[in-house]
Order: C-alpha cells, then sequence, then structure tokens
C-alpha cells in the first residue's frame, strides 16, 4: 500500500452565479415593497387640509439599486472566502496589536473626557453632546447589571429614569433641599421601584419578563400623566433648581461662583460644572458595577445569566438575585434621571417613553451585554453618529437603522462581546481521591 501523501489539498470555491442574482432580486424586490411608501411617495397635509403627495422614483430607484448591488457583494464575499477562512481575514500580528491597543483605549477615552470642556469651551454644542453621551453612559451601565449581567430582558427601563427625575424635581420645588440632599433619595426611591417590579417577575423569564418591564414602564408614564395634583400631568415640573458647587451657586449673583473667585462671570461654567458631575456620576457607577462584579452577588448574577435552572440547583437564591439586580440597576437609572432634571430645569412625560427604553438597550446590546467598554463606545457611537446623520434629514433614521443593522450583522456579540466569567481556574487542580471513581486525583 501507498503512503497517503502529505500535500495540502486546495478545496476550489465555485460562484454559484444564478443562487447570487436570485438572491439580489429577491432582496431589491423586499426593499421596492418597504421603501415605496417610505420613500417613493411623500405626503404632507395641505394649506386648507387636504392630502399632497408627490412621488420620489428617483430616490426609490436608488435605493431598491444600492440594496441589489449591496447583496450581490455579500453573497460574493461569502462564497469566496466561506466560514472556514474567516479566521484568517485578520492575521494574528494584527490581533495581537488590536489587543494591545485596548488596553489603552478605555485610559485614552477617560483622558479625552476629562480635557472634552478644556478642548471645547467655546463650543456650547458640543459640550452639551458630551452631557448627553455620558447620560446615556450612565443608563447603559445601570440596564448593563440587569441585561447585561443577570440577564434579564428590561424594556421599561426609562421607568426607573423618571422616578428618579420626578422625586428629585418635587422634592427639590416643594420643600427646597438642595440636589445633593435629593440625588440619593432619588436613587433609594428608584431602587425601591426596582425591588416592586421584582417581585411580580420572579417566576418570569425571556419574552413573558420582557412584556411585563414593558408595561410596568408604561404603567409609571400613565401615571405621571393622569395624577396632576401631584406630576403637573402633561404640564410636567418647570423651575426646577440648579445645583450647586459645596452651596455656591454657578449664576451670575453676588454670591455666584465667579464674583468669590474674582473672574468674569459666563454661562459656560455652569455647563462645564454639569459634565464633570455627569462624568463623575458615569464613573461611579462604573466603578461599583466593576467591584460588585467581583463579589459573590455580581458572580451569581453571571451564574443567574448562564442558566437559571443550574442556579437553583447550586443553591443559589435566585429571589434575592434577581432582586438586587433589578434594584442595583434602578439606583443608577434613579441617579441618571434626578441630573436630567436639574440639567433641563423641566420635565414633563414626553421624556420618558418606551422610545428611551429601547434606545438604552440597544446601546447594550451593540456595545454586547456585559461589557463596561462596549457600553460606553455603543453610547458615542450612537448618539455621536446620530448627530453626524442629521444633515441628511429626511433620510437620517434610514442610514442610521441600517448602519445598526449592519453592525449587528458584523458583530452579533456586540462591538466588545464579553462573556467570560469574572472568577475562573486558571490552571488545572487535583481533586480528593474520595471525590473521584477511579480513587485517585
Amino acid at each position: 500500500m501507498t503512503a497517503p501523501s502529505t500535500e495540502t489539498t486546495h478545496v476550489s470555491r465555485t460562484t454559484d452565479i444564478p443562487f447570487i442574482l436570485k438572491k439580489a432580486f429577491l432582496s431589491a424586490f423586499v426593499a421596492l415593497v418597504l421603501f415605496s411608501l417610505m420613500i417613493g411617495i411623500r405626503t404632507e397635509a395641505g394649506p386648507e387640509g387636504q392630502l399632497i403627495y408627490w412621488t420620489r422614483l428617483g430616490d426609490l430607484a436608488s435605493i431598491v439599486g444600492l440594496v441589489f448591488g449591496g447583496s450581490i457583494v455579500i453573497e460574493l464575499l461569502r462564497q469566496w472566502i466561506g466560514p472556514a477562512g474567516a479566521e484568517k481575514l485578520v492575521p494574528p500580528v494584527v490581533q495581537r496589536g488590536m489587543s494591545y491597543l485596548g488596553r489603552f483605549l478605555a485610559p485614552a477615552l477617560l483622558v479625552f473626557a476629562l480635557l472634552v470642556p478644556v478642548i471645547f469651551y467655546n463650543q456650547r454644542y458640543i459640550l452639551d453632546l458630551a452631557i448627553l453621551v455620558l447620560t446615556y453612559v450612565m443608563l447603559g451601565w445601570g440596564l448593563n447589571v440587569v441585561v447585561g449581567l443577570a440577564g434579564l430582558l428590561d424594556l421599561g427601563y426609562v421607568a426607573f429614569y423618571a422616578v428618579g427625575a420626578y422625586s428629585y424635581a418635587l422634592l427639590a420645588t416643594n420643600f427646597g433641599w438642595s440636589f445633593w440632599v435629593c440625588l440619593p433619595l432619588a436613587g433609594m426611591l428608584a431602587a425601591l421601584w426596582g425591588v416592586m417590579l421584582g417581585f411580580p417577575v420572579l417566576r418570569l423569564r425571556g419574552d413573558y419578563l420582557a412584556i411585563v418591564t414593558l408595561a410596568f414602564g408604561e404603567i409609571i408614564r400613565l401615571v405621571i400623566i393622569n395624577w396632576q395634583d401631584l406630576t403637573g400631568g402633561p404640564n410636567g415640573v418647570s423651575d426646577i433648581p440648579r445645583p450647586t458647587l459645596f452651596g455656591i451657586p454657578l449664576d451670575n449673583s453676588d454670591d455666584g461662583l465667579a464674583a468669590k473667585l474674582g473672574i468674569d462671570y459666563s454661562p459656560t461654567h455652569r455647563i462645564v460644572f454639569l459634565f464633570y458631575l455627569i462624568l463623575a456620576l458615569a464613573l461611579l457607577t462604573n466603578w461599583v458595577t466593576i467591584r460588585l462584579r467581583r463579589l459573590p452577588i455580581g458572580r451569581a448574577w453571571e451564574a443567574l445569566r448562564e442558566d437559571e435552572v443550574a442556579c437553583r440547583a447550586l443553591g443559589i437564591n435566585i429571589t434575592t438575585t434577581k432582586l438586587t439586580a433589578f434594584a442595583t440597576g434602578a439606583l443608577f437609572g434613579g441617579f441618571a434621571g434626578a441630573f436630567f432634571a436639574t440639567r433641563q430645569g423641566f420635565i414633563s412625560p414626553e421624556s420618558f417613553t418606551f422610545q428611551e427604553s429601547a434606545l438604552v438597550l440597544a446601546i447594550v446590546v451593540l456595545g454586547g451585554m456585559g461589557s463596561q467598554l462596549g457600553v460606553a463606545l455603543a453610547a458615542l457611537t450612537m448618539i455621536g453618529g446620530f448627530e453626524l446623520f442629521r444633515g441628511l434629514e429626511t433620510y437620517r433614521m434610514l442610514v442610521f437603522g441600517m448602519a445598526m443593522v449592519l453592525i449587528m450583522i458584523w458583530r452579533p456579540r456586540g462591538l466588545i462581546g464579553h462573556r467570560a466569567p469574572t472568577v475562573y481556574l486558571t490552571k488545572a487542580q487535583a481533586i480528593s481521591s474520595d471525590l473521584v471513581k477511579e480513587g485517585h486525583g
């Protein structure tokens, strides 16, 4: 018998042109059906109330053509590269380099965040946008405790955001309490509502849990709208006090910070103070979350995320684990809500719709559930990227949605997928001979 040949066998990849064209035509047809009413026909109300419409067939044809061509390119890449060659797309040297650079990404982002008010001091728009991004970073890190660590799908996270905002607004306007006194109270009240939500959903999981949390968020919003004696109803709460720096207001009065320091007053001083305030709150959220992950309760959250039945078999108290996850996430949501109220000076039920919950959940999923850095990058990409697309006017949401779809296709586990346990064995350990059938470790 002859010895088997050691030469490497190369498998030729053939291009299935009919299949590619069939799939491209199907994708183009679906795009034609979906975008016919969204792009092909534009309607508006006329001056006398009649319906006015006009067609944009050229734009519709361009979109359908892009879908057709993109489908052909994607299928060609799939057939030429194939799943077997996917691991070879990035050379090992590049992978090691990216891993090395990833260690410095978080410190670099932190240094840049600290220098944003210095670099963009005279650009109010960028400062306001940075404050908005940090607010959603904090909300994402709070929801990451519930969704990313504990694996509990929460579609009503905006309810805790609203509880924190209204708690601060009502306490500050009715009792005259300062921001620093109301901030922990707002967080604790939101955490209390988190526990109240946790009790009804102890036996639910998956889609049923998502539906109940969605209903909880809507209940809170409807209560805010209809309890007009307390919340002001649709009119909201106005004249919410601004935060102070150790009791010193940041205004143009004689007791203001600028007058005490002997410098010219500028409205930017308050914006810079709010920026560093939300940055400190976000870093506090990040630090507490990282510390909790290393504690037994954090490991219980991760175990619950992987397999709830196994958790029960191991003796983990599922009730306590779920309630602490909801309460911790709600606590940080309440902090963010209190900051939102003091920053805006006015709140109303329109600020706490389901769209906010969906946006924060999208940030957590796109960033990578369980990844702190991924959530921060996703918030920067979604909030900042949304502003970059503002010049596209009517096509902004379409382009932004397509970008989100491409990200989920390219990185289905998020920008930085992280599901590794916090605590694991780094090397094998011998087992006592009494615990194995063979009688030796």
